[in-house]
């Protein structure tokens, strides 16, 4: 292990660390992994560097239930825990993956604190619920937010969770239902339209609606036409992409959409295939294209800006421009829809400290877990859009106080 590396990391958490109360470090992965192992280690210094009532760390496992033996197994929480123990970390807290319909019984919670050395309340289930936002609930309800705050030293108060109830009921019980198409060319990847999916769903919450998002394959439209693919849909949405590849599938989905009048919503390349289909068919340009996919077309709507006809590393960023040579170019290339994940397997969680102090602020950390994977056990925000809750609604307060980070590396 090098040293230079883990001092490294901990001068990346301590600059997360300045101004907020506390800092939450995910550490992706299985323990074990090679990758993984300076950022442990380095998460393991650090509690002897801000002293140990200032970190805590969170492990989270899996309980798997054997189909042929009928009941849960905890080898695999207690070999976990074994892993992390022989790299130097103790964990104080341990989330339990366990299916929907095999909770942990009380007699397990027992023999998982006692093998791996926890308190049996801080054994909590991780179980598999209906959506992501019911976790803090479950958590809640099993009094993690207590434990924490408890074994950080934060002055504790009764949490409002009122506001994830709220979310959790416009999600379960909405008031009406519609249906989004996204015609796109990479919904074989649902992960890779991960953002649109999650921002239709925020709005859904927000106006107490289901969303329910109907995947459409603009190659298929080629092939097929648009029978069967875009009927009875309530919006159709066209994201973002690179290349011809399903194009011209896309501008029948979106003439479609302009003369059954049904709402549309182009972004990116969305945009522009909008605007190349309302120049062949309303302004009776024929043969209108851009020259990402034509290079010579008959009316050229889309083209490159003179200061960016000579960028060759495009990456993921959107490159602007100041002044646009003429009204009938756009903008291009685009930015790269990109998406960040964080391996729900392992954490660790550190409090902004002082080292000069004995009064400091404690940092907390978790650990990372047994390594399989679910996202119903990842955390995540809900944007709260002004104006969509009831005016008598009260904010929740966190049960410590201070602000959280969580960092996740992209994939």
């Amino acid at each position: 292990m090098i040293p230079h590396i883990t001092d490294e990391i901990k001068a990346s958490i301590r600059r997360v660390a300045k101004d907020v109360d506390v800092v939450i470090v995910e550490i992706g992965g299985t323990v074990g992994d090679i990758e993984g192992l300076p950022f442990l280690e380095a998460v393991r210094q650090l509690k002897k560097d801000v002293g140990k009532d200032h970190v805590i760390y969170v492990h989270l496992t899996l309980v798997p239930f054997i189909q042929a033996a009928a009941e849960l197994k905890t080898k695999a929480t207690q070999h976990s825990v074994k892993e992390l123990r022989a790299i130097g970390i103790q964990p104080d807290v341990l989330l339990c993956r366990t299916a929907k319909d095999h909770p942990l019984t009380p007699s397990i919670k027992s023999k998982i604190a006692l093998f791996c050395d926890v308190e049996e309340e801080a054994v909590i289930a991780a179980r598999d619920v209906d959506t992501i936002y019911e976790v803090p609930l479950a958590f809640h309800d099993q009094g993690l937010d207590e434990s924490i705050v408890k074994m950080l030293g934060l002055p504790s108060e009764p949490a409002d969770v009122g506001r994830w109830e709220e979310i959790v009921r416009r999600i379960k019980a909405p008031r009406r239902r519609c249906r989004v198409g996204v015609v796109g060319k990479y919904i074989e990847v649902k992960d890779a339209y991960k953002s649109l999916y999650e921002a239709l769903a925020h709005g859904g919450i927000a106006n107490e609606a289901a969303v329910e998002v109907v995947w459409v394959d603009a190659e298929r439209i080629e092939r097929e036409g648009l029978a069967g693919h875009v009927v009875g849909l309530d919006g159709i949405l066209v994201p973002g992409g690179f290349g011809d590849r399903g194009i011209e599938g896309k501008i029948q989905a979106i003439r479609y959409a302009r003369e059954q009048q049904v709402p549309y919503f182009g972004i990116c390349l969305g945009m522009q295939c909008a605007v190349i289909e309302y120049a062949r068919h309303v302004c009776g340009l024929a043969g209108a294209n851009s020259t990402e996919f034509e290079p010579a077309p008959a009316h050229n709507v889309i083209d490159l800006l003179p200061e960016q006809r000579n960028v060759r590393d495009k990456g993921a960023r959107c490159a602007s421009a100041s002044t646009p040579s003429s009204s009938t170019r756009a903008v291009w290339p685009r930015a790269r829809m990109a998406r960040a994940s964080s391996a729900s397997a392992t954490a660790t969680a550190t409090r902004s400290t002082t080292t000069t102090s004995p009064t400091s602020r404690r940092a907390g950390s978790a650990s990372p877990g047994s390594g399989r994977k679910s996202s119903s056990s990842r955390s995540s925000s809900c944007p709260i859009i002004p104006g969509s809750w009831p005016a008598n609604s009260t904010r929740s307060s966190a049960p410590g106080r201070g602000s959280r980070t969580r960092s996740s590396r992209p994939s």
